[in-house]
């Protein structure tokens, strides 16, 4: 099979939440609300696949918004989607699912549904609004129900980190087919310090996890625990549970952050950005083609490894990378050294990190 070239595509910005952390909303509370039309995302679909054939990559879109289903012609890119044979899967809210609407999903060939919880019940709807957390809960069932996946992904920061291990053991409960964690990427400098995790904190915080997952797999739970964060391959390494291979290329970039590699960013304007969750555009897929961008000279700044401070000494270069975005939500300059990383020292060379 090809390799998956991935694409997290915005059809709207209409969402009935406003999560303290959502980058549409962080800094413009009272941004006019977008929404693409139907014969817009025909041609970006068009585009995706004459790009995916050129670079002999199987294209995979995460749709999301906004929440999708708000969009008024969604079931008409759904069925779009399942007749281009594109497999695709959602980003999106508990509060419109129902049995007769998931299985209409996976009818029309979404594999996943990703859902969000940031916490027990308290911190979540803090971030959320009231009735979320319930409301998230009681649809897993109703995802898995239809032969969907049901993906659960949090954000972890200082605010919320003391909830994850009764939100792990909540995951593996309710048999939440993938879990998933991505750091907090701040959004403002005023944001930067409450939610920031100290390097030390954040990798106890890795260890309680990775522990909690064995614990789980030994008793048989079915949860796949998606090491999201590349944070997880330095963990790994340390723990020798991950070995760079002997024949590697070390100019190669061969896992870590995808931003440049493998994944790219539609919003409703057209608008594609390396990464959403950091300042990023590279230009408009209605002015160039998702092609053009993808080999152009604005994605190649994204790709210039390096210009990373830190991660360009370190033997895993070509492996982790950190989060930019993350780095850039704390510094400004993505290429700094990564806020919650805690390797100082390359073990092969000696040089300091």
């Amino acid at each position: 099979m090809k390799p998956y070239f991935a694409f997290q595509w915005h059809i709207t910005d209409t969402c009935n939440q406003r999560c303290k952390h959502c980058y549409i909303f962080a800094e413009d509370n009272c941004k006019q609300l977008t929404e693409m039309l139907f014969e817009k995302m025909e041609q970006i679909i068009a585009d995706i696949l004459k790009m995916c054939e050129k670079l002999n990559r199987t294209p995979y879109l995460y749709i999301t918004g906004g929440d999708p289903i708000l969009h008024k012609d969604f079931w008409k890119l759904a069925e779009k989607l399942k007749n281009n044979n594109i497999r695709w899967a959602i980003l999106g809210n508990p509060f419109h699912l129902n049995d007769e609407i998931c299985q209409n999903l996976r009818d029309h060939g979404c594999v996943k549904y990703q859902l969000s919880l940031d916490g027990m019940q308290e911190m979540h709807d803090s971030f959320r609004k009231p009735g979320s957390f319930d409301t998230t809960i009681e649809k897993i069932d109703c995802i898995k129900k239809s032969g969907m996946y049901c993906a659960v992904m949090s954000t972890v920061s200082s605010v919320n980190i003391a909830d994850f291990p009764q939100l792990i053991d909540l995951c593996v409960e309710k048999n939440v087919d993938v879990f998933a964690f991505g750091r907090y990427c701040p959004t403002s400098g005023q944001k930067s310090e409450e939610y920031h995790i100290p390097p030390n904190e954040y990798r106890n915080f890795l260890d309680m996890c990775y522990l909690k997952f064995q614990e789980h797999k030994k008793n048989g739970c079915k949860t796949t625990f998606q090491l999201k964060d590349h944070l997880w391959t330095l963990y790994l390494y340390e723990n020798e549970l991950f070995k760079i291979p002997e024949n590697h290329d070390p100019g190669m970039i061969y896992d870590g952050c995808h931003c440049g590699i493998g994944h790219m960013t539609i919003l409703p304007t057209g608008d594609v950005y390396a990464c959403r969750r950091m300042e990023s555009k590279i230009g408009n897929v209605f002015e160039t083609s998702l092609y053009d961008l993808f080999m152009g000279a604005e994605l190649d700044a994204y790709r210039q490894w390096d210009k990373f401070e830190k991660c360009s000494k370190c033997e895993l270069r070509g492996y982790c990378r950190g989060c930019p975005a993350v780095t850039f939500g704390y510094t400004g300059n993505m290429y700094a050294s990564n806020p919650q990383c805690w390797k100082e020292y390359n073990v092969i060379t000696g040089e300091k990190l």
